[in-house]
This record gives C-alpha cells, structure tokens and sequence, in this order.
C-alpha cells in the first residue's frame, strides 16, 4: 500500500491568484513583443523604445536581407516572357523624313542645365557580400538631391525612408553601376540609401548629397 501526499484545499492557489499570474503573464508577452521581438525582428517599434536600445535597426537590416534574397531568388528562376527580338525595337530607316525628330541641346542656349553644389561627399569600399547605408535627416516635403556611383563593380540598392512606426520605400535596383536624382521626404524621419555588393570582388561607392536635409550619417 503506497503513502501518497495530497495538497489540502487550503494549499492550493486560489481561482483569483490564477487569473492574476495569467495577466501578469499576458502583459509581460505583449511589452516583450512590442519593444524586443517586433523592433529585433522586424523593424517595427511602435513604442520608440527599440530604436534607443539599436534594435530597430537590426530589425531593418534582417528584413531588408530576406526581401533581398528573395529578390535574387526570383530573378534567377526561369521565365517563359517573349523576349522582344531586335526587329521589334530598331526604328525604321527605310524614310529618314518620317522618323520622329530629336530635340538636341543647343550649347548656346541660356537653358543650360547646371550642376547642384553638393553639401556632402562619402566614399567608402564595400567587400563581396558586404552591405551599407547611409541616412539623410529630413522633414516631410524637403528635397534632397544625390548622385552615386561604383567604381569597380555594380551594386543592389534600395531608396527608403523610416520614422517610429513608419517606412517607406522610394526605389530598388540590382545590379546598378549609379544613380542621381531628387529625394523628398514622405514624412518627418531618416531618408537613404542601402546599398550591398553581389559581386566576387570589392567595389568603391561615392555618394554625393545637397538640398535640405540637416543631418548624414553611415549607419554601417
């Protein structure tokens, strides 16, 4: 015959001390959730605090490699679109007169485009598989513009801004040797670039900014 020990009645927790230790749980989960995993994981920090610590920003940078893999996945995969063959696109020259005429630049004209002075000037190296980003400080509506280049290779590339619960993306490219335009900022935040190197060798990236923008820093 075996002895067993049973807890009394009086021993076990009550019904409201259950329901207490469950709540206590459940919010512990939801601020775990809201200022490590979603910032750590995915960028989100809907409550600023992910951001101080520097884990927003690891959220940003997993996220961006995973749609960037998954960006070079489908362009490997094969595809079955017609591709246009060179009759289709070469104009006609069978009538010099009918062919649309082109505007050209008269270098005596006043309307002359001019180069923007730039404000800032980085340069730095990025080794195969290595990525970068550089982020403008901007209030919503200021223009921004930038051109950049790569010496040495090419680059994938992705134009995007970020705010405490917001992003946006402006632009993707793969394999692009440079770029230049305006960026104007869809709300108050931090406005760039990240760009990552795909290639077998290092390459030399030269970003050069102006416009309205108050601060630049390379993130990485």
């Amino acid at each position: 015959m075996y002895n067993s020990d049973f807890p009394s009645r009086a021993e076990l927790p009550s019904t409201g001390k259950l329901v207490r230790s469950a709540l206590i749980a459940a919010i512990s989960a939801v601020v775990l959730l809201t200022t490590v995993v979603l910032p750590s994981e995915y960028g989100v920090d809907p409550t600023g605090i992910g951001r101080v610590l520097g884990l927003t920003e690891m959220g940003q940078i997993k996220t961006r490699l995973a749609k960037e893999a998954a960006e070079d996945a489908a362009a490997k995969a094969p595809t079955s679109e017609p591709v246009a063959s060179a009759e289709t696109v070469k104009p006609s020259t069978t009538n010099p007169a009918a062919s649309p005429s082109v505007d050209r630049p008269d270098p005596n004209s006043a309307s002359t485009s001019v180069t923007p002075a730039w404000r800032d000037e980085m340069t730095f190296t990025l080794a195969p598989g290595q990525g970068s980003e550089v982020k403008l400080k901007m209030k919503e509506g200021e223009k921004a513009s930038y051109s950049w280049s790569v010496k040495g290779g090419v680059v994938n590339f992705d134009t995007h801004g970020d705010a405490i619960g917001r992003s946006i993306s402006y632009e993707k490219g793969r394999g692009v040797a440079n770029a230049e335009g305006d960026l104007v900022a869809a709300f108050n935040g931090n406005h760039g670039w990240f760009w990552r190197n795909r290639g077998d060798a290092d390459v030399t990236l030269v970003l050069q900014t102006g416009g309205a923008y108050s601060d630049i820093k390379r993130l990485k």
